[in-house]
């Protein structure tokens, strides 16, 4: 079970060949006051596999923030805060941190988590290439305003780490949750129940 409405980490967890249904957490995802980055992004994904943990299901959660010096970028909330979370990224490094999270059941959910953290460096942008990328709506749901994996991508000079940990799940943390869960990510696959 996927707890996302992400078609990122559909798009993702599809790729790697597995069966998987989607349940959306309604889960707040406010960062608490003084909250590290990383410390914020494991919550999240542990609350979101927690919201939609049941006996009979194996859950996958993740949170995913940008955070240029110190300060956390979310999902713009409207066109002028996409332009000015860009204007800040341009030319310079930020830090992409996902949390992940696993749940299976023993009497109640248990939930397996972590954290991986990817530097990416933004080459210099005009203010032109900044509103016609933001005009063509793609960073309004992603954190930063931007997708590596989209029309952003030609924007990003270097990353240094996963990159899909900037997507929004590090598949390669995901089989190793799994197996602290006490599974094989192989079962999960489309073959595993032919």
């Amino acid at each position: 079970m996927l707890a996302s409405g992400s078609p990122r980490r559909r798009e993702l967890l599809s790729s790697l060949g597995l069966d998987f249904d989607v349940d959306p957490p309604d889960v707040d995802e406010s960062r608490r006051q003084d909250e590290p980055p990383g410390v914020y992004v494991e919550r999240i994904a542990v609350e979101k596999a927690r919201a939609v943990a049941a006996a009979d299901r194996v859950v996958l959660a993740a949170d995913t923030a940008v955070v240029h010096k110190g300060k956390v970028l979310g999902k713009p909330g409207h066109p002028e805060e996409a332009r000015s979370m860009l204007r800040r990224l341009q030319g310079d490094r930020h830090e992409v941190f996902t949390g992940v999270a696993v749940s299976s059941w023993d009497g109640g959910p248990v939930v397996h988590s972590t954290v991986d953290v990817t530097e990416v460096a933004f080459l210099p942008m005009t203010d032109d290439e900044i509103a016609d990328y933001v005009s063509t709506g793609e960073p309004m749901d992603k954190a930063g305003a931007y997708a590596l994996q989209g029309a952003g991508g030609r924007f990003i000079e270097s990353v240094r780490g996963s990159p899909f940990t900037v997507i929004g799940l590090p598949i390669h943390l995901v089989s190793r949750l799994i197996s602290s869960a006490g599974m094989d990510i192989r079962s999960f696959r489309h073959d595993a129940h032919d």
